[in-house]
């Protein structure tokens, strides 16, 4: 039987890959591009045609120097024939070189990081979220490759009635934080279920489903079109660098702010965790109890979340004012949070088919929103 010759290509749409042969498909020589002006790299994403039926062993060669080499034990990529339905394949990891071992069992296949979010269901998505009569869509600015700043604004503002904020994607690999926002705003919108509806009355949401899309669409693990990591521009963004941050801290200024998550993935840690803001320097019994119960809340709710793995805590007054979850924390006076998602299988629940998955995503999205209104019900 002849095969045709191998073809790999990577999508303009997210994609990142550099072949160094792919002449036998018993041997293909690969690396990570680097993300633009930044020296990170992990995120890859690419299609392989012509193998069908082959033993395929794809070796990432330079995944040793990646930025989080610690990511790879214990991990799986991901592929899909359709760009729908995403499944894991065998991978190891050894003398720094990535191993991807697969038989496509169709002609043409795509190897992932994690499932890729494109910049063009984005749209879709937003255009979806804009058509709900429950909708404020407030343009916020243009990042530095011209693509506009998208925040939902949901219910209006009274009296004593707490300012929500939810963004996710500031680092642009880690694609479950849009996975996340397809469970949890359309359920926020959802005009038939009952704990939306309630959230509604009770806070008004400020929404940014994705912030880093310039970094997203160039396929970037961590940072956007001029190389900045964006979760670390919080203390002094500027329109040259950082204006994504720029215009939501300044938004934030403006309209204040309760309760604040970010939602991110982890390359190490195989579960799902919340980091707070322990370290900021006003940090007190009553925001510990805060970020205690919103944790204790959504343990409860969701089999997925658990509160026994996580980052170590800053030391008291030595939280980083750089980002996100201590600025707004130490800004605001406000329960704010980063909630991490893994790349590999959550070892609560595992699933060795799919890993941790986009459909996973959103259901952990949808429970956030119970959690977020227990928080509302005991008082920001």
């Amino acid at each position: 039987m002849t095969h045709a010759p191998l073809s790999i290509s990577v999508p303009h749409d997210s994609g990142n890959i550099e072949v160094l042969d792919s002449s036998d498909p018993r041997s293909i020589r690969l690396n990570i591009r680097k993300d633009g002006a930044a020296d990170y790299y992990q995120w890859f994403y690419f299609r392989l045609v012509g193998a069908e039926g082959e033993d395929c062993h794809l070796k990432i060669e330079n995944a040793g120097g990646s930025s989080y080499v610690d990511g790879w034990k214990n991990y799986w990529a991901v592929a899909s024939y359709d760009l729908e339905h995403w499944f894991r394949v065998d991978t190891s990891y050894a003398e720094g070189t990535l191993s991807i071992r697969h038989t496509p069992a169709q002609q043409s296949v795509y190897y992932a990081y994690f499932a890729p979010y494109p910049i063009e269901r984005y749209r879709m998505f937003v255009a979806d979220v804009a058509q709900s009569p429950l909708v404020t869509q407030i343009p916020l600015g243009q990042t530095l490759d011209g693509e506009p700043l998208d925040l939902f604004q949901v219910g209006s503002h009274a009296a004593g009635k707490p300012v929500v904020w939810v963004i996710a994607r500031q680092h642009p690999g880690e694609s479950m934080g849009s996975w996340w926002m397809e469970g949890f705003l359309p359920r926020l919108l959802d005009e038939d279920d009952a704990v939306a509806k309630a959230v509604r009355d009770e806070a008004v949401f400020y929404v940014v489903p994705l912030v880093n899309i310039d970094g997203s669409r160039r396929g970037h693990l961590r940072t956007n079109a001029a190389g900045t990591d964006l979760n670390r521009a919080w203390a002094e963004p500027s329109l040259e660098t950082s204006p994504e941050v720029f215009h939501i801290r300044n938004k934030m200024d403006e309209t204040g702010c309760n309760l604040f998550l970010d939602v991110h993935g982890d390359e190490v840690i195989a579960n799902n965790f919340i980091a707070g803001a322990e370290g900021i320097p006003s940090w007190n019994e009553e925001q510990q109890a805060r970020l205690d119960h919103f944790m204790a809340t959504l343990e409860a709710i969701s089999p997925a979340f658990q509160r026994k793995e996580g980052y170590p805590l800053s030391a008291p007054g030595q939280g980083n004012l750089k980002i996100a979850t201590d600025q707004i924390a130490e800004r605001f006076g406000c329960l704010a949070m980063t909630l991490e998602m893994p790349f590999k299988d959550a070892a609560i629940l595992p699933d060795e088919n799919v890993g941790w998955s986009p459909e996973r995503c959103a259901d952990l999205g949808r429970s956030c929103l119970d959690a977020i209104r227990a928080a509302i019900k005991r008082g920001l």
